[in-house]
């Protein structure tokens, strides 16, 4: 044996003495056996965690329904009512003006009732001619019947408009009580206010028709009595009243 070798037997021989070792076997787990270990603090840890993950989601969920509701009502609000009565309602306000406007002879027009005053119901002049008097006296007649036939053609007119505003009201009374949302309840009580001035409109021109027919008639009786008491005077006066003469009735 080489030297080398016996030195480093004899040092490792020397060690040995020096520090004894014991020998055990080890034994090994094999690799697939392992235990589980059940901590109860730790587990009941992880469940209250759970469960206030779980309660903060459906929180979250809670609110994002909300926030849908909300928004699904105020697109409600924000709808439009799908009915309008516009259209109906001044062809309605557009016949009565047409009748109005059809008045005859003397028109709803203040310069044209301050001429005719003037020239037909002022005071009668003393020096107008028996012919003359006979026109002036026929215009205010034709004036007077004209009235009242204007008043009676506004009066059908606004009758006709009945059955109208009849349909049209049970139509947005209708809409009113089905309406999804705020803007749709104000349109559609807007529009019933609309309706209301319509028939308001009406009932203002069928009370027009009816007092300037009555003050045809009032201004036409008296301007006949005017024109009596001229005539009358006319009649008495020296020289231009009546004069006695011989008639023959018989041959």
């Amino acid at each position: 044996m080489p030297r080398i070798s016996r030195m480093a037997s004899a040092s490792m021989f020397a060690l040995t003495l020096a520090f004894p070792v014991t020998l055990t076997p080890v034994l090994t787990s094999p690799a697939h056996a392992w235990r589980i270990v059940y901590d109860p603090s730790n587990y009941a840890q992880n469940v209250l965690t759970a469960a206030r993950t779980l309660e903060q989601i459906n929180n979250q969920i809670t609110s994002l329904q909300n926030e849908a509701q909300m928004l699904i009502n105020q697109a409600r609000n924000l709808a439009s009512l799908p009915h309008s009565s516009l259209q109906a309602l001044q062809q309605n306000v557009q016949r009565t003006q047409q009748l109005l406007g059809q008045a005859q002879n003397l028109a709803f027009e203040v310069g044209q009732i301050d001429q005719a005053f003037q020239s037909q119901y002022g005071n009668v002049s003393l020096s107008a001619t028996d012919a003359q008097m006979v026109a002036d006296a026929r215009s205010r007649w034709e004036n007077t019947v004209g009235g009242l036939q204007d008043a009676m053609r506004v009066q059908a007119g606004v009758v006709g408009n009945i059955d109208a505003n009849r349909a049209e009201m049970a139509t947005l009374v209708g809409e009113s009580q089905g309406a999804t949302g705020a803007l749709q309840a104000t349109q559609a009580g807007n529009q019933l206010l609309a309706l209301q001035s319509q028939q308001l409109s009406d009932l203002i021109a069928v009370i027009s028709a009816n007092g300037r027919a009555d003050a045809l008639s009032e201004a036409e009786r008296a301007t006949a009595a005017e024109q009596g008491r001229i005539q009358r005077e006319r009649f008495l006066t020296p020289g231009s009243g009546y004069q006695p003469g011989n008639a023959q009735m018989f041959n």
